[in-house]
């Protein structure tokens, strides 16, 4: 949708006025409203009926962010079908495992009752909707209130664990093990959720061979879960900023992914510091490595 559309009670009308001059926003007074704001990426309209109008691009993180935590008190747009549930548990997600350049990272957050109320206030959402902006803020938020886990697996310590698993699922699952097993732990907690990345008894043989027994539910889509969702944003934090460390490191910005940009900035470095230089920032059983090298 272009637009979003709610009503609000006019008693919020001043918090909200003075909310948006403090953000940053130029404010209007067109007929009939009680005032407009605007910056850009997002702009509002509240009419003297109490209808308030949203547009823009950034309207979904002003929403999520601001107006459902803070005027509404009401979390049906940013999680529509959310049937809220308070059971304490771990959630845990990866990034990283598509793109070539960066770490891998997988983390876990641990919620109980009132944690998993105080992420959906936060506007926690799974990380593929927000830009990386957002996604460090929001990542600093989660760390400072949540029990959490982060592995991070550099390049050179991927492509060594890499020769020993052999697969990227299993590697997968001992990352996944290694961040639950930390806050089984740290929390006592049992229950898990993780987005589901691969048959059901790849993760469940990874925590036994660490004799962890956990209630471990595997989800399609698990993100739509607001403590995978975190676990999916302090992930994504990790990876972007392992990523900019590495190309600080190496004189270079790397590019996210395994596309065409990636294939450029590889050749690059390989002509400036040699084909070992790829071993300290990439995934080195990507097909990209045979483009970048062979092509």
């Amino acid at each position: 949708m272009n637009s979003f559309v709610t009503t609000i009670d006019l008693a919020l009308a001043d918090k909200l006025k003075n909310d948006l001059i403090d953000q940053g926003f130029e404010m209007s007074k067109p007929p009939y409203t009680l005032f407009s704001a605007k910056k850009q990426g997002v702009s509002l309209t509240l009419y003297t009926s109490g209808k308030l109008m949203v547009q823009g691009k950034g309207k979904e993180e002003f929403i999520a962010f601001y107006l459902e935590p803070e005027i509404l008190k009401n979390l049906s747009y940013t999680h529509p079908h959310l049937d809220v549930d308070l059971t304490p548990r771990i959630g845990i997600d990866e990034a990283g495992k598509g793109d070539f350049f960066g770490p891998l990272c997988i983390a876990g957050v641990y919620a109980d009752k009132d944690g998993v109320q105080k992420l959906l206030e936060l506007g926690v959402r799974d990380s593929k909707t927000m830009q990386d902006k957002a996604i460090i803020a929001m990542a600093s938020r989660i760390r400072s209130h949540f029990p959490h886990s982060i592995v991070r697996l550099h390049p050179l310590k991927y492509n060594e664990l890499y020769e020993k698993f052999k697969n990227l699922n299993h590697l997968l699952a001992w990352g996944h093990a290694t961040a639950i097993e930390e806050l089984v732990l740290s929390t006592g907690c049992k229950n898990v959720i993780i987005d589901q990345f691969a048959s059901e008894h790849v993760v469940e043989n990874a925590l036994k061979r660490k004799h962890l027994e956990v209630d471990l539910a595997q989800r399609h889509r698990g993100e739509e879960d607001p403590v995978v969702a975190a676990a999916s944003i302090l992930a994504r934090a990790a990876f972007v900023e392992g990523i900019d460390q590495l190309g600080k490191m190496i004189g270079m910005t790397l590019p996210k992914g395994a596309n065409s940009m990636v294939i450029v900035t590889g050749k690059k470095l390989v002509s400036q510091h040699g084909q070992e230089v790829l071993k300290k920032v990439g995934k080195l059983h990507f097909k990209t490595l045979d483009q970048i090298i062979n092509d």
